[in-house]
């Protein structure tokens, strides 16, 4: 698989892809109001049920460009497709997951998971039934009714992955969810968010700037150039599922990382 192509005729039958970026770009003004270009021109395709991670140096636009996804930011140029249709804000059917687990204090565990079906007014006995199969699915059964500051890091961000799946979502963007973790933390999250991902079905798009954890998750990752930032490459990761840990250490996965390394490497990004 090479660069993101374009769509060449907008005209033609309607893409059966589930998310579709036409052309997509964003510009800021700088303080003096000079044009600041963060994303530039990308366009191509992710289909139901793919995990895609979009990987590129820090800063290079990788989250302006899940922002625009998210409908959380509006495109300057181009447009993002959801099922056909123009995403111009946030989406109904969207699970989103930050850095940071973003949980309110004052809720214990169910009440934050609980809390999108209070929003949209689902009854009492459909939120709580969706919420506990969520909290079970993220592992932690027991911490129910546990508080924020009662959890650890990596607890945490379960919470909010349960939380973002807890109005079963055809799409979970998630922005570099694991980088304030430690590093034998950051791989068991790695591999109960392939579990979940495997179980659910779910389409995600990463943001990660971990070249390992790109390629351990990933059915294909878009590798992002420096800013102004475009497609530079899209890796399809041909590693049977489900993945173990120890596969980071074999040659075939080797070959992924590296090749991936020197993408990124291209111009000194790194």
């Amino acid at each position: 698989m090479t660069l993101l192509e374009a769509k060449q005729n907008q005209a033609q039958a309607p893409s059966s892809e589930l998310i579709e970026f036409d052309r997509v770009a964003k510009v800021y003004r700088a303080a003096d109001g000079r044009p600041v270009r963060a994303v530039d021109s990308v366009s191509g395709t992710i289909s139901k049920g793919e995990f895609v991670s979009i990987l590129g140096p820090s800063g290079c636009g990788k989250s302006t460009l899940m922002m625009m996804l998210a409908g959380l930011l509006r495109p300057t140029e181009g447009e993002v497709r959801f099922k056909g249709r123009t995403v111009t804000g946030p989406q109904e059917g969207f699970g989103i997951v930050f850095q940071d687990a973003v949980l309110f204090p004052w809720r214990d565990v169910l009440a934050n998971v609980k809390l999108p079906s209070e929003v949209l007014g689902l009854s009492s006995a459909a939120q709580d039934r969706r919420a506990r199969q969520m909290i079970e699915l993220v592992g932690l059964a027991g911490f129910e009714t546990k508080y924020p500051h009662e959890l650890s890091g990596g607890m945490q961000q379960r919470v909010s992955i349960a939380r973002a799946l807890s109005l079963d979502p055809s799409l979970l963007v998630m922005d570099e969810p694991f980088g304030a973790l430690d590093a034998m933390t950051r791989e068991q999250m790695n591999l109960e968010l392939q579990r979940i991902s495997l179980e659910t079905g779910a389409t995600v798009v990463f943001v990660t700037h971990s070249i390992a954890e790109a390629a351990f998750l990933s059915d294909r990752v878009f590798v992002m150039s420096g800013r102004p930032s475009t497609v530079r490459e899209i890796v399809p990761v041909d590693i049977p599922r489900p993945r173990r840990i120890e596969q980071m250490n074999t040659d075939e996965f080797g070959r992924y990382v590296t090749h991936l390394r020197g993408l990124l490497d291209a111009k000194g990004e790194m």
